[in-house]
């Protein structure tokens, strides 16, 4: 019988250490908890700028106002009938 419980303490023990200190053992786990943390947080972002880009797409298809302003402020153009003026501060 005592031989019975040493052998089962010891099956229990490689088990025991088995999941700590094994393949797929806390360690691991810790890991690749880590790892899902970031991954969704890069989804999260890659997400949310997917939906400002979708409502740029939309707001582009809908309104010759965004096409006009991107064309002003990205591309610096003019209407043939305007002046651009730039006033800069003075430099201390």
């Amino acid at each position: 019988m005592r031989l019975l419980t040493l052998a089962l303490l010891a099956l229990l023990a490689l088990v025991h250490a088995e999941l700590w200190f094994g393949k797929g053992g806390v360690p691991r786990v810790v890991e690749l908890s880590a790892r899902l943390r970031d991954q969704q947080a890069a989804n999260d972002a890659a997400r949310q700028r997917n939906e400002q880009l979708q409502a740029e797409v939309s707001d582009l298809k809908e309104g010759l106002e965004m096409v006009e302003e991107k064309a002003r402020f990205d591309l610096g153009m003019l209407k043939p009938d305007e002046i651009l003026v730039q006033i800069t501060s003075p430099r201390r």
